[in-house]
């Protein structure tokens, strides 16, 4: 059988010896051969340090955006293949589109999302600018910057696909190469698709590593640059998170470990209701979906007492349906363990959570399967439990794969607490239409969990599910469950940076974040900046118009044309009581409107259209006969890497005769990169 190469400094290697054998989940025969021995872990960090890091932090964020795009592109193009040998791991075709559609899917959602939220630059800033004197020349601006290191990604075996490139796409988003090792039992997946990246040709040499098998010395030679992401049991992340050099170094470490999740049947869902039969459902597809291996999966089951049997009874009849066997024969729902011994670990696990309760449906220890052989392969009944809550047993045992157990409750202040006793999960569920019920338990619960899904008859029809993690949101959850967040959208990009607090002048601050600042110099020359290409525009371009004196007559023609005849603008007497204003004063919008008058440049030129304004606040009210002046200074500019235009946000600033400034906002323009 084939051995597993490894992906390191450039090149493909080859082990020294024959390897340990990888089987077939469901049929038990040997599909692979895994060993790491005799590569250069210091070597291969080193390389990413070396070649990797220098090589993304050379493209902005939107370049990296639209490789991760690309790829998504190029993966999806060979799914088919993927789910042939995802089958090998036990999964049916179903699992197999949660794993493989679910890692691309996170690809195409950070490259989105970094088009979007992130800008065309290196350079990522962070809020506002920090005033630290009085006079306004000494400012502070906090930016991020990709770490200069590796992040070292060692994955689980259940999702050898979407495990990866969930970590893997915020790294490269922030500019950082991963080394990714995945479990073994499932690696011969995760090696596929280090291939098909790698024959791409897509990513810049030396950002993704790959390592098949253990991981040797490699910890010992992480810094502080470096980070490590770990998904797995809680205590081998212990293990891994006590390790010298990471302590030594301070290494940022996340873990993604042990989780039992819950899921809470509302008081008023009773028999008949929708939200019973969307619980109901969510149960059971939670159990069966992966063979029930899934860090989201539901482990407890929060039910009213009085719908006990009432539950218990709807889930044994949706399992008796769900058909077992060989993940790629006609009809199976539920295939095989990830291995033989995942199976015994779960058999193990069972032994203890029967000490606190008994079966409602399964038997952990036979299971009829359909065209495969059911001690060969690591096959095994779907299992529900019912338990004492009070027991520890429920709230301390994990059993990774099919098995569930119902667990009473009599109020919401109870479920909450039984809800914490799990020590931290990454996911829970509420199902419910009573809308008080599901504010006390959410809020309640929140500072146990990382996610919370609340389902009822109106969105789930949309919902994604309880144990669907969503690249826009955290991955991640407290005590028992890590203590990390994976993914998160942006903020999953930023756990890959360093924030660092720069403290200078404001023209400083703009020559280091490449966007114009308060009290940084303006450039006004003879040529307009709404003249100027993106060619030609330069940070700090701006123009000073005005002044143009608001008339009675300019109020009361806005107040008629629009309909804003808010008594401010309209009513002296009422006007004049109003402690804000003490008198008629303009509309806001009428200012704002006045000030675009004064400062556009109307003939056909680079800018193609305004498509919006930002942070407007009006801060000084305006009286009839008040002059304004408007300022607008080009403060960020970003092209747009797929199109012949960019956007640019400038800054504008409205002032009276007496230099105070009336409204400050932002104007969203897009401008050609070149004079049409």
């Amino acid at each position: 059988m084939a051995l597993l190469r490894s992906y390191v400094s450039g090149e493909w290697h080859t082990a020294a010896d024959e390897g340990v054998p990888l089987h077939d989940a469901a049929t038990g025969e040997e599909v692979a051969r895994i060993s790491s021995k005799g590569v250069d872990f210091a070597g291969a960090l080193a390389y990413g340090r070396r070649v990797g890091g220098p090589a993304l932090r050379e493209l902005t964020f939107h370049q990296r955006a639209a490789l991760l795009k690309a790829l998504a592109s190029h993966l999806r193009e060979h799914r088919e293949e993927l789910y042939a040998l995802s089958a090998r791991t036990g999964a049916t075709l179903g699992d197999s589109k949660f794993d493989i559609d679910g890692g691309i899917g996170v690809l195409f959602s950070y490259g989105s999302k970094g088009k979007r939220e992130l800008p065309n630059d290196t350079v990522y800033v962070e809020g506002a600018v920090e005033p630290l004197s009085r006079g306004g020349t000494f400012v502070a601006q906090h930016i991020a910057t990709p770490l200069r290191g590796v992040a070292v990604q060692i994955n689980a075996f259940n999702f050898p696909v979407w495990g990866p490139l969930e970590k893997f796409a915020p790294a490269f988003l922030a500019g950082v190469p991963s080394l990714v090792k995945p479990a073994s039992s499932t690696a011969y997946l995760t090696a596929r698709l280090v291939e098909l990246i790698v024959e791409s040709g897509i990513l810049p040499e030396g950002s993704l590593q790959f390592v098949a098998g253990s991981v040797g010395d490699l910890l010992d030679h992480v810094t502080a640059q470096d980070l490590v992401s770990f998904t797995g049991s809680a205590s081998t992340a212990q293990k891994l998170r006590a390790h010298p050099a990471i302590i030594r170094n301070a290494v940022r470490f996340n873990a993604e470990a042990d989780s039992l999740n819950c899921s809470i049947l509302g008081p008023d869902a009773v028999k008949g209701t929708t939200e019973f039969d969307l619980f109901v459902k969510q149960l059971t597809t939670e159990m069966t979906v992966k063979a029930g291996q899934k860090c989201t999966a539901i482990r407890r089951a929060f039910v009213p007492a009085a719908l006990l049997d009432d539950v218990a009874a709807a889930a044994s009849e949706r399992l008796a349906k769900v058909t077992v066997g060989n993940p790629t024969a006609e009809g199976v729902r539920m295939g095989a363990l990830a291995s033989l011994e995942q199976r015994e670990e779960v058999r193990r696990s069972l032994k203890a959570l029967l000490d606190a309760g008994s079966v409602v449906f399964g038997d952990p220890e036979q299971v009829d399967v359909v065209d495969a052989d059911a001690e060969r392969g690591a096959f095994i009944s779907p299992v529900l439990l019912k338990a004492d809550p009070e027991r520890a047993e429920p709230h301390e045992v994990e059993a990774f794969g099919p098995v569930s157990t119902l667990l009473p409750y009599t109020s919401a202040e109870q479920v909450v607490e039984f809800a914490a006793r799990g020590g931290g999960s990454l996911a829970g569920s509420v199902v419910s239409a009573d809308k008080e019920f599901v504010r006390e338990v959410v809020l309640g619960a929140a500072p146990f969990h990382g996610r919370l899904l609340v389902l009822d008859a109106e969105d789930a029809k949309e919902s994604t599910g309880h144990g669907s993690p969503m690249p826009q949101l955290v991955h991640g959850g407290p005590g028992r469950a890590g203590g990390g967040e994976e993914m998160g959208g942006i903020r999953g990009v930023l756990h890959h940076m360093q924030r660092t607090a720069v403290q200078g002048s404001p023209a400083v601050l703009s020559a280091v974040t490449g966007r114009w600042v308060t009290g940084a110099p303006r450039t006004e020359d003879d040529v307009h900046p709404f003249r100027k290409s993106l060619a030609e525009l330069r940070i700090g371009d701006s123009v000073t118009a005005g002044p143009r004196v608001v008339s009675q007559e300019d109020v009361d023609h806005f107040a008629e044309f629009t309909g804003d005849t808010f008594y401010a603008h309209t009513d002296p007497e009422a006007a004049a009581a109003n402690p804000l204003f003490g008198g008629i004063v303009a509309h806001g919008y009428l200012v704002v409107s006045f000030a675009a008058g004064l400062f556009v440049s109307p003939e056909p030129g680079p800018v193609l259209a305004n498509y919006g304004l930002e942070n407007l606040r009006f801060l000084t009210p305006v009286k009839v006969g008040d002059s304004l002046t408007v300022t607008l200074t080009a403060k960020q500019i970003t092209p747009r890497i797929d199109q012949e235009y960019g956007e640019v946000r400038w800054d504008a600033d409205v002032t009276n005769a007496e230099g105070e400034s009336v409204a400050k906002y932002d104007v969203l323009t897009l401008v050609s990169k070149e004079q049409p």
